[in-house]
């Protein structure tokens, strides 16, 4: 008998472990920074707890069933022809519908206070930076301070940072899943989203959308620094003498390739993001059948 349960056990080891491996981004969104992120969490959290109204019950119901109704217990009242109770009945439809009119009012209340369209802070002092999905890296343009890199994003602690996000290429998601709210980003269009930290710290941002091939390496380090280390590593950036033009290196950038390493580009053409969606608007960025190629398609 034993021997049968460390056999059990052995067994749930390797679902266990997978389990944990793949709640590597609800671990983050458990220790969150900023205020969506905080949110967010408190969200999760609370949705969590009111829907164990039904489910503790129902685990508990359902082990004490199976043990007073076993075979070998004669004292349990035997009712095969027991059909019907008002009084399960109105527990069994008055509880769900108690929880979902409670969640029915978070979610309305937290999808406009976390609407990612909302500006975080006073209006203009929100930080832009421009996000680029491509195959398979992002690029991020500081129109303020005529710099961009490829897969490495720096700003201040406790300022709002505006992103304004398109893709090059198919339809992605950014997402730094510690500082909260994801947004799709789709050729031809511009979306935006409103993050804040209020740690510092370096933090995983990553695309959230499959995309091809090389999706599980499109991945990049947000750096959430002091203003001063912020400005020093921005003086850093300019020093590069590399020019980031539209017609000129940012075709070679754009290229499909995967593991790229951190660039930087300065100076930046001016509008070169606007220049990005209008392509695709014109149908400049588009192939002759007007359809977008895929990832994989676009590496071959």
């Amino acid at each position: 008998m034993i021997e049968k349960s460390l056999k059990s056990l052995k067994a749930l080891i390797p679902l266990v472990v997978s389990a944990l491996v793949l709640s590597g981004c609800n671990a983050a969104l458990m220790d969150p920074s900023g205020p969506v992120g905080k949110e967010q969490k408190s969200l999760i959290l609370s949705s969590f707890w009111i829907m164990q109204i039904v489910v503790i019950p129902v685990i508990i119901m359902t082990l004490v069933f199976a043990w007073r109704y076993r075979r070998n217990n004669r004292k349990a009242t035997y009712s095969p022809n027991w059909a019907h109770s008002n009084r399960i009945e109105a527990v069994v439809w008055a509880v769900p519908a108690v929880i979902i009119l409670f969640l029915g009012i978070i979610t309305w209340q937290t999808s406009h206070s976390l609407d990612p369209h909302k500006p975080l802070g006073n209006k203009g002092e929100a930080m832009e930076i421009q996000a680029i999905s491509l195959d398979w890296k992002w690029m991020f343009i500081y129109p303020e301070q005529g710099i961009a890199t490829v897969n490495e994003l720096y700003f201040p602690v406790d300022r709002p940072v505006h992103f304004n996000v398109t893709s090059e290429t198919v339809m992605n998601s950014f997402f730094i899943p510690r500082l909260g709210s994801q947004i799709y980003a789709m050729a031809g269009m511009d979306n935006d989203l409103f993050l804040e930290a209020d740690k510092q710290g370096v933090y995983i941002g990553k695309s959230a959308h499959y995309s091809g091939k090389g999706f599980s390496q499109m991945s990049f380090k947000t750096h959430v620094t002091s203003q001063e280390e912020f400005d020093n590593w921005v003086n850093k950036v300019r020093q590069t003498d590399r020019e980031l033009a539209y017609t000129g290196s940012y075709q070679d950038v754009a290229k499909p390739s995967v593991n790229t390493p951190v660039e930087y580009f300065h100076p930046v053409e001016s509008g070169l993001y606007e220049r990005v969606i209008t392509s695709f608007q014109s149908g400049h960025g588009q192939p002759e059948n007007g359809q977008q190629p895929t990832g994989a398609e676009a590496a071959e």
